[in-house]
């Protein structure tokens, strides 16, 4: 009877972690329009003047939600203000800024040299309410007059204001950063762009890469668990690994370029339908089949086009293009190795030697995969 007990309470754990899986899941799939998303500040600096054009979601700045660490503003203090300021008309929002800005503009440090400069609001532009399930991108544009001396400009905010994305372009030079924990941009001089090694460059596009995979991208996460489910076997897994990871190499590389464009409309839902493909696929097929690796192949660019959209935010200096590209894709493979590794230390390592495991974990994991990826495909097509 021993054994017997044993397969059920196994059963019982996969049905019960299965559906935890879908529960949370399509919790977190429905809050994206809560999604923290890093502020994107363009510099430009004159001879008398700096101007920054900010992109980014005002709201949060106005609720006074501090986004240290979050992914999420649902797990912030003041996510309800944040949620009523996102269902006002532009006009109403307007004023919001207006009156919040002696406040916002504390949180900003802007000096030249050692020379503090105060920003002044010049105008805002803020969109129609749209669908409020998809967040807002507003745009601030803020001036400063500079000092005679010629000093670099030094930029940047409070942790609490979330991650910041500085880029600042002269000619065919370009600088970009991406700001966390209150750090400051590099000094940017009046002439040229700033300057910033190689290393450390490639340091930050290796966290920027890592962060897209954890915690942010969750179904990126849910089709690597979706190759690990298929089998324990180390073969079939680095087979499926490999071909996605070429794959999604090849079209951000061409998608950065230029060559390769996409609209999200498209490319998201697909992404979904191939969750959904190889979680079920899982479950028919118990060997590799022979239109497997092209399939992950093919869904593999897709989801190098899903990657593009980050880069594209941040930008990639023209002269250290292969240094950020690389160090992006190493962040996303660190962040793909580490979920395949956290899966079999919680699954694999434990139950994947019984002799049931495919029909009490495997397939239950796959179903559940597979639900949450018709339930993103559906929401992203039709809602």
């Amino acid at each position: 009877m021993a054994p017997v007990v044993t397969i059920k309470k196994l059963a019982r754990a996969a049905l019960l972690s299965s559906l935890a899986l879908v529960a949370l899941v399509i919790v977190n799939g429905a809050a994206s329009a809560h999604e923290v998303r890093p502020a994107i500040a363009d510099v430009a600096i004159g001879a008398q003047s700096v101007e920054i054009e900010f992109a980014l979601a005002l709201e949060a700045l106005i609720a006074e939600i501090d986004l240290t660490g979050i992914v999420d503003t649902d797990e912030a203090v003041g996510a309800d203000r944040y949620d009523a300021l996102r269902a006002l008309p532009p006009e109403a929002l307007l004023s919001e800024l207006t009156a919040a800005f002696p406040r916002l503009a504390q949180s900003i440090t802007l000096r030249a040299g050692e020379t503090p400069l105060s920003a002044n609001l010049e105008r805002a532009e803020i969109p129609e309410i749209g669908d409020l399930e998809l967040p807002r991108d507003s745009r601030i544009f803020l001036r400063a007059d500079l000092p005679s001396d010629e000093s670099a400009v030094i930029f940047g905010w409070d942790a609490s204001n979330g991650p910041l994305i500085v880029r600042q372009v002269s000619g065919d030079q370009g600088y970009n950063d991406y700001l966390t924990n209150g750090d400051l941009s590099q000094p940017m001089p009046r002439s040229g762009v700033a300057a910033k090694s190689w290393i450390a460059e490639f340091v930050d596009y290796i966290k920027i890469g890592f962060e897209h995979i954890i915690p942010k991208g969750l179904d990126h996460i849910l089709f690597v668990l979706g190759l690990f489910f298929f089998s324990l076997n180390l073969r079939p897994l680095l087979l499926q690994i490999t071909a996605f990871t070429l794959a999604h190499t090849l079209t951000l590389a061409l998608a950065i370029v230029g060559l390769v464009q996409v609209p999200a409309g498209i490319v998201e839902p697909l992404i979904a339908a191939s969750i959904v493909f190889v979680a079920v696929e899982n479950i028919v097929f118990k060997t590799l089949t022979p239109w497997r690796l092209p399939i992950v192949f093919g869904f593999g660019l897709l989801h190098g086009l899903g990657f593009a959209s980050v880069l594209g935010d941040i930008g990639l200096d023209p002269a250290r293009f292969a240094t950020g590209l690389i160090g992006f894709n190493i962040g996303v493979e660190i962040g793909q190795l580490t979920v395949i590794a956290a899966a079999f230390l919680a699954v694999g390592l434990w139950l994947g030697k019984k002799p049931r495991y495919r029909t009490y974990v495997s397939n239950p994991a796959s179903a559940a995969i597979a639900v949450v990826g018709a339930y993103w495909f559906v929401e992203r097509v039709f809602l």
